[in-house]
């Protein structure tokens, strides 16, 4: 008999008092943007009527974003920057900025963990829009190809002029803010609704969440969090989470990768050695108030390693908990301020 694991409960240390109305009511809306599922759940106050008005403004808010800042559509502002000429200045839409000054950010911070000018690698493996990994024709890059890749990008990085809000092609820079762009996009969803009088809801694009508020039977809204579907061994640590003014974003080896001789090449890239990682982080989850930050975090502490990443987000109150691959399973390790929350 398989033993069954203990389950974690998190629970944030804030706790917004407000009920919903009473006979409020919830109400679901879905639909498809960025490659991916979204949905919102929300909770309407007695006479609303949830249509096709809050699922239009949702809709619309996505493929803003996706216009902007898609590396698979080539007629997005990214792909255009892309393919600009060296020398030529680029102006952002302000929530193009807002994406590219806080992955820029997250960059210096992290010592170029997490890169949004990655691109040209993202590609070289075989996890962009084109050449991919599961197509005919794929072979893993030789080490030379990779080394070209990073002197290139050493030599040739995006400059942000802040001022001016405008980004700077110095030619051959290619983006792909695919590491930060869903949990900004999530934000933006919820920003939406609360503009629009919606004070109670859980939204989601691809498994990126953030929620507000209570359900209508004044339960928070608990969410189960990411675990490692393909790891073997002992009973795999598993958490749910009350998503109370909270947004929450897992990085993990096992979404996209190929078998590279006796090592397993995920999309999980670490900028710095221009190679997927190889460190035995399986997953990292982030807690935090905003699914960007969550997002980008997530992913830098995963190529960060364990005893980098845990110092990185303990002198930064990150409540954070990888799961690390070892002989017979997995192990998880959390910071303080995950730990805090543990109820």
């Amino acid at each position: 008999m398989r033993a069954v694991p203990h389950r974690s409960v998190l629970i944030p240390l804030d706790i917004d008092p407000v009920a919903p109305a009473p006979g409020s009511r919830l109400h679901t809306l879905q639909g498809k943007a960025m490659g991916t599922d979204w949905s919102a759940r929300l909770v309407l106050p007695p006479g609303a009527a949830p249509g096709i008005d809050l699922h239009g403004a949702l809709q619309q808010e996505l493929d803003r974003i996706v216009a902007q800042m898609s590396h698979w559509d080539g007629a997005s502002l990214l792909s255009r920057y892309n393919g600009a000429p060296a020398g030529s200045w680029h102006a952002l839409p302000p929530q193009f900025f807002a994406v590219m000054d806080y992955a820029l950010s997250v960059f210096e911070e992290t010592g170029g963990a997490c890169d949004p000018a990655a691109g040209a690698l993202v590609n070289l493996w075989g996890f962009g829009p084109t050449g991919r990994y599961d197509q005919a024709g794929f072979y893993a890059p030789a080490p030379d190809a990779v080394a070209a890749v990073l002197e290139r990008r050493r030599s040739r990085r995006p400059l942000l002029d802040r001022e001016g809000r405008r980004l700077l092609q110095p030619g051959g820079a290619i983006l792909d803010l695919s590491s930060v762009a869903k949990g900004y996009a999530v934000d933006c969803l919820a920003l939406r609704l609360e503009a629009l009088g919606v004070h109670h809801y859980l939204v989601e694009v691809g498994g990126e969440l953030r929620g507000a508020g209570v359900k209508p039977d004044g339960q928070p809204w608990w969410v189960e969090l990411e675990g490692v579907p393909d790891a073997p061994g002992a009973p795999h640590p598993q958490a749910v989470v009350a998503l109370h003014g909270m947004a929450v974003a897992t990085s993990g080896d096992y979404r996209r990768y190929f078998d590279h001789g006796q090592r397993r090449a995920s999309h999980t890239l670490d900028p710095r050695t221009g190679y997927p990682i190889a460190n035995g982080v399986a997953s990292v989850t982030v807690l935090t108030s905003a699914c960007m930050a969550a997002d980008a975090l997530s992913t830098a502490l995963g190529v960060m390693g364990v005893e980098a990443g845990l110092a990185f987000a303990e002198t930064r109150g990150l409540a954070a908990r990888y799961l690390v691959r070892e002989a017979g399973g997995l192990r998880e390790v959390t910071t303080p301020a995950w730990r805090a929350l543990l109820q």
